[in-house]
């Protein structure tokens, strides 16, 4: 068995580098020995690629550069080497299980994958999901309203249809893991033998290998593209309430459906009027002879309609009245809830000679006294 590099030595770094000189190391060569960068001399390079990748995998994680530095490069002692390489052999038809995902738990720190979610990445995977955050008015919320909202999201290339090659060429299965997008192995350990599977290093877990890649792409099989979506937004619709807009996400791999938009709804504070659940409050000024008298009013409703009102006579600041059905509908639009108004007696600030004098002569005539002070509890 060949005795394994150095990784130190791979990434050209001292043993004490910090996560950041690592990982500068590790972009500086990965660009100088990628094989698209090396045409003349691939496989020399995609074998220090190779090289270059595992070993900043594992010095880039906390727990394996810990257990790197303990055990070295060929691992701790009975674990058939540090990658799981050395005192393994290729196990053909391995599929996961339940004891898989339990023995994934106990070992992935120590550097070993037992078939988990890396392993699945071959297979189509379906589009991310979107958030979108969206203010609208007070007034757009109680009618509904229809905006065109402009999206930045990932949708299929058109050039090579998702299919990441360059038209007039395809893909091949990769060699090394047979088109699985795993490496599948049994490790020695201390509990025994155990089936293992390795996300595949060659094909990053695709199973397939694109000799080239499309060139609108870059052999992503997807762009990002600013989309204009037109989406309706009920009346009756809260603050803070979430739309969802399904197959609106980015785009799905391998056929896979695409993911959902979710947008988020904000309304405006308005200056008058204020919402609870469904039902709308807002207060309503009124004059001092208005409110001794009654009167007719006029309420300004939300939807820029007005509403006859009559209040009788000697209403009291702070008086609320309510008008029925005036309010939100709800978002499923089985009931709406109410118009409530508060009066608001506004006492005029400055008066005319003539007015205090006839205000004089009233109040003579109601014999009105300043309020009496009440005794204390104990007086």
């Amino acid at each position: 068995m060949a005795t394994k590099k150095d990784y130190y030595e791979v990434l050209g770094v001292d043993k004490n580098a910090t996560d950041e000189e690592i990982k500068k190391a590790y972009r500086k060569l990965a660009k100088k020995y990628h094989p698209d960068a090396n045409p003349d001399n691939r496989k020399e390079a995609e074998a220090k690629f190779k090289e270059i990748n595992e070993a900043y995998e594992t010095l880039s994680d906390k727990q394996k550069r810990q257990m790197y530095d303990q055990f070295g490069p060929e691992g701790p002692s009975g674990f058939g080497g540090f990658n799981g390489q050395g005192g393994t052999y290729t196990y053909s038809n391995f599929g996961g299980g339940f004891g898989d995902d339990i023995f994934s738990n106990i070992f992935k720190g120590f550097g070993f994958d037992f078939g988990g979610e890396d392993a699945r990445n071959a297979g189509p995977r379906r589009g991310a999901d979107l958030k979108y955050e969206i203010e609208i008015t007070f007034e757009e919320a109680y009618l509904g309203v229809e905006k065109e909202i402009v999206l930045s999201r990932y949708e299929e290339c058109q050039t090579c249809h998702g299919d990441k090659a360059k038209p007039g060429t395809h893909s091949e299965t990769c060699q090394m893991c047979g088109g699985t997008g795993k490496i599948q192995q049994v490790v020695t350990t201390i509990l025994g033998q155990m089936k293992t599977a390795k996300t595949c290093t060659n094909c990053n877990g695709t199973g397939r290998i694109i000799k080239e890649p499309c060139p609108n792409c870059r052999g992503k099989g997807k762009i990002r593209k600013q989309t204009r979506i037109k989406v309706k937004i009920p009346a009756g619709i809260d603050d803070n309430q979430t739309i969802i807009l399904r197959g609106e996400g980015e785009f799905g791999e391998k056929g896979a459906p695409k993911g959902d938009l979710y947008l988020v709804v904000h309304l405006k504070r308005h200056s008058i009027y204020t919402r609870k659940g469904e039902n709308v409050f807002c207060d309503i000024p009124i004059t001092f002879t208005q409110a001794t008298l009654g009167a007719d009013l006029q309420i300004p409703m939300v939807d820029g309609t007005k509403e006859k009102f009559k209040i009788p006579d000697g209403t009291q600041t702070g008086t609320k009245f309510t008008i029925k059905n005036k309010g939100f509908k709800s978002v499923n639009g089985s009931y709406r809830g109410d118009f409530i108004f508060t009066v608001v007696v506004q006492v005029p600030k400055r008066l005319s000679s003539e007015q205090r004098e006839l205000l004089t002569k009233l109040a003579k005539t109601m014999n009105e006294q300043p309020p009496i002070k009440k005794r204390g509890f104990f007086g």
